[in-house]
Parts: C-alpha cells; sequence; structure tokens
C-alpha cells in the first residue's frame, strides 16, 4: 500500500496513541472539577497548555482548543464580525481558502457583510498591491491561508501581517491547518490561527484557534468555561496531550523532513514532466509537500480509482471540498474549467519513501497509458 494522501489526513503515531490511551486511563477526572482528581487532571491540563504554547510563541491564555480546524476557523471568522460588528463589516480572502472559510464568509455575506477576493499572481501568491487597495479603513477582517490545501502555495503571510498593522481596526487571520509540521510559521503579528492535530500526525477530534490576549470573541458554543471562555465544554484532556505529543515530536524535525520531502517531489515532477497531457498546477511557490496536476481528457475520479486498483492512494481536491465541483482554487489560478476539473492532488510526508515514489510512477503509467485513449 502506497499512501499519497497526508494532506487529507495523516495517520497517528504509536506514541501519539499510547499517550492518548495513558492520560485517558490515568487521568480521567474533569479537570475543571475541584477534587483532587479534577486538580491532578487540571495540572496535566495546564502544562500540556504551556509546552504547547511554547512551540508557537503564544501564550497559553491564547489557546484555545477546538475539536478541528473547521470549527477554528467558524469560531475565528463568527467570533469576531459578530463581536465587532459595529466596527467594520468589511472582509478580505482568497478563493484559495478551504471550504470552512469560503462557506462562513458566504454565510456572514447574507448578514450584511462585504467580502471582496484578492487577486493572485501568476505564482498563486497574493496580489500585495492589490491587497492593500482592498482594504480600507472600514476592513474588519483579512483571512488568508498560509499554505492551501489543494495546490500548496506558500503565501507571504509574515509579509502580509505587517502591511495589516496599519489598520488597526483590522484583524488578520491565518487558517495554518496544512502548515504546521511542515514549514514554519512567525505567529508575532498574526492575531488569529487556525490549527488541527490530524494534519501532522496527531488524532482526528482536537485543533486550536490560537488568539491573542487583547482580542475578544463571540463564542460558538455558550455553557460556561471550559479551559477558555471562548469555548465551553468538557475539557478533552487525552486530546489535548495527544496534540502536545505530536507537536513534539515534528516541529523540531520541519526544516529535515522538508529536504528530503523536496527529493522526492522532485522525482515526481520530472517523472510526469513527459506526459502530454498531464499539466502540474502547483507552482515554485507550492511547498514540497503537495504537487498538484490535471490530466486532460481522463475524469480525475477514474484515475484515482485506477491507482487503487494498485493499492496506491491520492485524492481530487480537499477532503471536504463539495464532490461534484470544479477544484475553486485550480480554476483560481488558472482560470481553466478543463485544468480544474480534472485536477488530482499528490500529497507526500517524511514517511514516504524514494522507492514508494518509483513503484507510484511505474503504476500511473500504466494508468495513464491504460485510459487515456478511452
Amino acid at each position: 500500500m502506497i499512501y499519497l494522501d497526508y494532506c487529507a489526513t495523516t495517520p497517528a503515531t504509536d506514541e501519539v496513541i499510547d499517550v492518548f490511551s495513558k492520560v485517558s486511563k490515568d487521568y480521567f477526572a474533569n479537570s475543571n472539577s475541584l477534587h483532587k482528581l479534577g486538580l491532578k487532571s487540571r495540572k496535566l491540563e495546564n502544562y500540556a497548555t504551556e509546552e504547547i504554547s511554547k512551540y508557537f510563541n503564544v501564550k497559553p491564555n491564547e489557546i484555545i482548543y477546538t475539536s478541528s480546524s473547521s470549527e477554528a476557523n467558524n469560531m475565528a471568522l463568527k467570533g469576531i464580525c459578530f463581536k465587532y460588528k459595529n466596527r467594520a463589516n468589511h472582509i478580505v480572502t482568497t478563493k484559495l481558502e478551504h471550504s470552512s472559510i469560503i462557506e462562513t464568509c458566504n454565510y456572514l455575506e447574507k448578514l450584511g457583510f462585504i467580502i471582496d477576493y484578492v487577486n493572485l499572481n501568476k505564482d498563486g501568491t497574493v496580489n500585495l498591491e492589490d491587497l492593500e487597495q482592498k482594504v480600507t479603513d472600514d476592513t474588519l477582517l483579512v483571512s488568508i491561508c498560509c499554505v492551501d490545501s489543494e495546490l500548496g502555495i506558500r503565501q507571504p503571510v509574515e509579509q502580509i501581517a505587517k502591511i495589516l498593522k496599519k489598520y488597526p481596526k483590522c484583524f488578520f487571520h491565518v487558517d495554518c491547518t496544512q502548515a504546521i509540521g511542515k514549514v514554519n510559521v512567525d505567529f508575532t503579528n498574526i492575531d488569529l490561527a487556525s490549527i488541527s492535530a490530524h494534519k501532522f500526525f496527531g488524532l482526528k477530534g482536537i485543533g486550536m484557534l490560537i488568539k491573542k490576549e487583547n482580542i475578544e470573541l463571540t463564542p460558538l458554543i455558550h455553557g460556561g468555561k471550559s479551559t477558555t471562555i471562548y469555548r465551553s465544554g468538557t475539557p478533552a484532556l487525552s486530546l489535548i496531550v495527544s496534540l502536545k505529543k505530536a507537536l513534539e515530536l515534528i516541529i523540531d524535525k520541519v526544516d529535515i523532513n522538508y529536504e528530503k520531502i523536496s527529493k522526492l517531489n522532485e522525482i515526481i515532477i520530472n517523472g510526469l514532466k513527459k506526459y502530454e497531457n498531464v499539466y502540474i498546477n502547483s507552482t515554485d511557490k507550492s511547498i514540497k509537500h503537495i504537487i498538484n496536476i490535471s490530466i486532460v481528457g481522463i475524469k480525475p475520479e477514474t484515475f484515482i480509482h485506477a491507482l487503487e486498483e494498485e493499492e496506491i492512494y491520492v485524492s481530487t481536491k480537499s477532503a471536504c471540498s463539495n464532490a461534484d465541483s470544479i477544484s475553486r482554487p485550480i480554476k483560481a489560478l488558472t482560470n481553466s474549467d478543463s485544468l480544474a476539473s480534472s485536477s488530482i492532488r499528490i500529497s507526500l510526508s517524511y514517511l514516504t519513501t524514494e522507492k514508494q515514489i518509483n513503484k507510484f510512477l511505474e503504476v500511473f503509467d500504466k494508468c495513464y497509458q491504460k485510459l487515456k485513449n478511452y
């Protein structure tokens, strides 16, 4: 089996699973309970949160645990817009964003907020001149992903954050879901950031929103204090500690892993260039973990299932996208319906081997030759 869909989800490591199991058994008490078992759980919760905060160079009270990045994205956008709706009503984002951003913006637009989409350069990065033209004193929020999930384009979020400092009423949210564990991010000038553990070999069901302490939000879930006043519910201590373990295992290896994955990326790109109807959608600004291609003339679902018969697993679009729609990011970048309707995403990790890549290219050729004339 060759798994090349790591951007959809990653397998949890044994260490993460072991930590989750141990905490579930030994620290089962509610960390908000006042008895000694509750205090024992609270002590571990505080320790894990403090350690997690160090990885991002933020304060422990700036971390809000969520069930996923989709929840964190909704919490950031709705929380800011509902809390500060009397301040401004303008939102700027891109068409590369995850569906949890786009659909939330569509919802907010129905409530009277004005949504603007910033233009992209040919390499997929945000056109900073257009961004500066679109952002005004009436802009409440700018939400731009650090790395998008289909093309893997790394946006200059640190540079964007500095530009937005000129607008004191404007908050900057960054969806970091596809960035953590793959590239290094400076959170110094970012107001809000979304993260999900299952993208970096943690467990599903635990994510977080970094929210700088001078910012307030209207909660999505009301009901009293949990780990924070901004998100009610019994603290998921086992998941929180497993998140800490997943970060511990990956963060210090980002640069080493990136170098390895870059070599595998090069092998794949060189191997696919020879096909007349295969187009590389990824740009030189795409991180090496993600290779997006279009095979014109072959339905992506057909090709994916052909690979699957050989136990090779890739994907079409982001796993959260509508199945019957063309790829919004590919359309935004290429302005081509043909490329946007035939895209396939190959995503790598440090677990991927050169042997697997060579086998993938061999099977790719077999499937391509079989399907190109159908």
